[in-house]
C-alpha cells in the first residue's frame, strides 16, 4: 500500500507521472501475467462513436476514503473480481488521462464498509489510454436492489459523473451459488425489476481462470 491519497493525487498529477502514482499503488494487487497499456486497452469495445454516459443516483452508501488504490477487498472474501473502467471525452470520443475514478459497493453478503472502513471503496487513476483497473469480489446482493456497483468519475477535482455497473443476471446467479455469498433462495432483485437499471450500463463480463472481468466504459462532459 502506497499510502497516496485520492487528495495527493489530485494535487500531485501537474508534477507527477500517472504512471507513477500507479505503479506506486499497484503492490497490492493479484499477481497476473504481464499486459502492456495497449493490450489493456485494446479489451474495451472502440466504438466510433459516443455517448454521453447516464447519471444514476449516489445512493446512502457513498462516503470519500481518499485512497488511491487497486486492490480494494481488504478482508472480504468472495469470488475475484478485476473491474476495468474506461473513462472517454464524450464529444470527441478520445480518452482521458489523469481522470480519478472512484467506486464502492457491497461485499459477497450484501455489507457496505461504513465510516471508519473501507473495504470494496477506492479510487484509482486512469493511464494514458484512459483506463483504471481494480482488484475486487463479485458484489454480492441486498434486498430491493439488483447486483450493482457505484462509480464517479473526477476531472480537476470536479465530479463530472456520478452512475452505477449492473451485471448480467445468469452469471450472478452462477456466482451466487459459492461461498461465501448468502444463495439466491430470498434475492428479490432482479435487471428487469431494478428502476434504475439500464443496459447500456452492464458490464461486459469475461471469465479467466477462475475471476471474473468486468469492463465498461464512461463518456463524460468536460466540466
Amino acid at each position: 500500500m502506497s499510502g497516496i491519497s485520492r487528495r495527493q493525487a489530485f494535487a500531485g498529477l501537474g508534477s507527477i507521472s500517472v504512471g507513477a502514482l500507479i505503479a506506486a499503488c499497484s503492490d497490492d494487487d493479484d499477481a497476473e501475467p504481464t499486459t502492456s497499456s495497449g493490450d489493456r486497452a485494446s479489451r474495451f469495445d472502440d466504438a466510433a462513436t459516443c455517448r454521453q454516459t447516464a447519471e444514476e443516483t449516489e445512493g446512502p452508501f457513498y462516503f470519500d476514503v481518499d485512497k488511491i488504490r487497486s486492490d480494494i477487498r481488504e478482508d472480504r472474501e468472495g469470488v475475484p473480481l478485476r473491474l476495468g473502467v474506461r473513462v472517454r471525452d464524450a464529444a470527441r470520443c478520445e480518452p482521458i488521462a489523469n481522470a480519478v475514478v472512484d467506486v464502492w459497493h457491497c461485499d459477497a453478503e450484501g455489507s457496505y464498509s461504513e465510516p471508519g472502513e473501507s473495504y470494496c471503496r477506492g479510487a484509482q487513476v486512469t493511464n494514458r489510454e484512459g483506463v483504471a483497473e481494480f482488484t475486487t469480489v463479485y458484489p454480492g446482493w441486498y434486498p430491493g436492489r439488483t447486483v450493482h456497483i457505484h462509480g464517479k468519475v473526477h476531472l480537476d477535482r470536479q465530479t463530472v459523473l456520478t452512475t452505477q455497473f449492473y451485471f448480467d443476471d445468469e452469471v450472478s446467479a452462477r456466482v451466487f451459488n459459492e461461498d461465501p455469498y448468502p444463495g439466491e433462495s430470498n434475492r428479490d432483485g432482479y435487471n428487469d425489476s431494478d428502476d434504475l437499471y439500464r443496459r447500456d450500463l452492464e458490464l461486459t463480463l469475461t471469465k479467466e481462470r477462475g475471476r471474473y472481468r468486468g469492463l465498461i466504459t464512461l463518456d463524460v462532459a468536460r466540466a
